[in-house]
């Protein structure tokens, strides 16, 4: 479907396949009218991308829905490129659709059965770490207990045994810490109690000791009412990002700050270590990789890494607030029938 406009970013062109889809006269399209077919929920997005990339003379591309002629909306791909004459001078933009609909609900359909393996995740995750806590932890607790009695009961002259079981009182008590360090990073009751930046904090103070390692820990001001899904979503991105620098960055420094602002939640991990390829990080980090840029695009986020041999790596994962704010939404949302309605407001294109 082809579309051109003029300098004054009026649409002056539409071809058969064009109208043929949207179902409407020439003469309705011209101008701004086609701006009416356009969803009201994708039009504020697709007026500001056609508006800056035509004030700038750039090519843009842009996904929305546009109302069909049976009066279905359909995900179009909108591509457009501005046009110059010979001499340099501007002569407007254009551009042409494809409807990408199917490929769209792929891609939602996918996102739904990632977002639920990661919900199943998260449900088995808490289910292993109340069973360490409740019930593993416990019964080792009361082994040693039983063990430090058995000690103190036997006679003095029993010496060398008496230490034998004294060491192996104190080999059960590192297993139980070990095991208690295993149900919080399973599951952090700090999150759901206290919030992101202090679990964060825990976590960050509680791998330092286990690994003997200094890691500085930042946060400044940002949104105390995070979803609970997209506190967990930076939580399980820091813990990814700050093991897999602990085991291969060979550093013994690292850094993790906790920031936000009216637009944006940025959780950064950084390290002074080896670094890596990243065309080749597939090959050993790719599963840790994938499934933090995973979790962060199912709350509307990005996953930036800059690392190069040598020179270390910084971890940047950034959630836009008003794509927390929608996806809690859609989180709440319950389906409702689809339901047609016309665009009044105006767009120059």
């Amino acid at each position: 479907m082809i579309w051109m406009s003029g300098v004054d970013k009026l649409c002056n062109y539409f071809n058969q396949p064009w109208l043929d889809f949207t179902g409407r006269s020439i003469e309705q399209e011209l101008g701004n009218g086609w701006a009416e077919g356009v969803h009201p929920e994708d039009f504020s997005q697709c007026l500001e991308t056609y508006t800056k990339s035509f004030d700038r003379r750039v090519a843009f591309r842009m996904t929305y829905r546009l109302r069909r002629a049976d009066g279905e909306y359909r995900w179009v791909l909108d591509q457009g490129v501005p046009r110059f004459e010979l001499d340099g001078s501007f002569t407007g933009y254009i551009g042409s659709c494809v409807d990408v609909t199917e490929q769209k609900l792929a891609e939602e359909a996918l996102s739904r059965m990632n977002q639920r393996l990661i919900e199943v995740q998260e449900e088995e995750r808490s289910r292993l770490a109340r069973e360490l806590h409740d019930d593993i932890n416990q019964r080792i607790g009361l082994l040693a207990v039983n063990l430090e009695r058995l000690r103190q009961d036997m006679p003095a002259s029993e010496v060398a045994l008496q230490q034998r079981i004294a060491g192996e009182c104190t080999r059960i008590s590192l297993l139980a810490s070990d095991i208690q360090a295993m149900s919080h990073s399973l599951h952090s009751s700090k999150l759901q109690l206290l919030g992101l930046a202090a679990a964060a904090k825990g976590f960050c103070r509680e791998l330092q000791d286990l690994e003997d390692v200094q890691i500085e820990f930042h946060a400044a001001e940002f949104p105390e009412n995070l979803p609970e899904h997209v506190s967990l979503c930076l939580f399980r991105v820091l813990q990814e990002a700050l093991q897999n620098a602990v085991k291969h960055s060979e550093s013994r420094r690292f850094r993790v700050s906790l920031a936000g602002s009216a637009s944006q939640i940025a959780l950064t991990v950084q390290d002074w270590g080896v670094g890596f390829r990243q065309d080749t990080a597939s090959k050993g980090r790719g599963l840790g990789l994938t499934s933090m840029s995973e979790r962060l695009k199912l709350v509307g986020g990005q996953l930036c890494i800059e690392s190069y041999p040598g020179g270390g790596t910084t971890v940047n994962a950034t959630v836009p607030v008003h794509a927390a704010e929608r996806s809690e939404r859609k989180m709440k949302r319950k389906p409702k029938k689809r339901q047609h309605s016309k665009k009044t407001t105006t767009i120059s294109r």
